[in-house]
């Protein structure tokens, strides 16, 4: 009498991946492990150079009340409309760029409910190069006066000093990973990773602080453009050999 042995499908499968696996796991153990790293090192570096900002900008605005909404409304808009009027003589692309900021109308409630009155502000935005025209416009503009001005720093100013100012800081990295190295007993090092940044801080001009006051009395607005800070920041790691 013959004996048959049946041998399922699962069983099967499972055979399969079984002698599948022999040669893969026989491979893993021929792996060296994985050595620590040593004699890393982490540091940073940094660099400042001072720019003189060189774009000024300029918030002029205006604020109607009245009871009637569509009255203030049309107060703000003969305002703003006359002070772009104005504007837009000296605009220049890059040198005077002229645009308009906020308009806003909101209703004001008495202490017991209802509304009393309609207030509403308008705002004329005026930047650029030329500070001397820019500052002249002001005694110009009889329907809006000085909200708000400052001095930044154009992207092609800081970018003309930022390359140069990263170079000096991935010079001072260098250096200090040398000398670094060598007092930890090590001759020499290769960098494993780094990363480079860059930042602007701003100075505050000492003129700006009476802006607001001296440009109702002044045909043209006092202005002094003040510093600017740009630093590149250089930090990673190094292999110590």
């Amino acid at each position: 009498m013959k004996i048959r042995r049946v041998l399922n499908f699962s069983s099967l499968l499972g055979l399969v991946g079984l002698i599948g696996l022999l040669p893969a796991r026989a491979a893993w153990a021929q792996v060296p492990a994985l050595v620590p790293v040593q004699n890393l090192m982490s540091l940073s570096a940094s660099a400042t150079t001072e720019v003189t900002h060189d774009v000024l900008n300029l918030v002029l605005s205006t604020t109607r009340e009245g009871p009637e909404p569509g009255a203030v409304q049309a107060q703000l808009t003969q305002a703003l409309d006359a002070a772009l009027a104005e504007a837009r003589k000296i605009a220049k692309p890059g040198q005077v760029d002229v645009s308009t900021g906020n308009f806003s109308l909101y209703p004001r409630y008495a202490p017991k409910g209802g509304i009393t009155n309609w207030q509403g502000t308008a705002e004329l935005r005026v930047e650029g190069r030329d500070a001397q025209a820019i500052s002249r416009l002001v005694g110009r503009i009889q329907t809006m006066s000085v909200a708000r001005v400052g001095y930044s720093l154009s992207c092609e100013a800081r970018e003309k000093v930022e390359g140069d100012v990263a170079a000096e800081a991935i010079a001072r990295f260098r250096t200090k990973a040398e000398i670094f190295a060598k007092h930890f007993g090590f001759g020499t090092f290769t960098l494993r990773e780094v990363q480079v940044s860059s930042d602007e801080a701003g100075q505050p001009s000492p003129m700006a602080m009476n802006m607001r006051a001296s440009a109702a009395q002044a045909d043209a607005l006092p202005v002094e453009a003040g510093k600017a800070n740009v630093t590149a920041t250089v930090s990673g790691s190094v292999q110590m050999k």
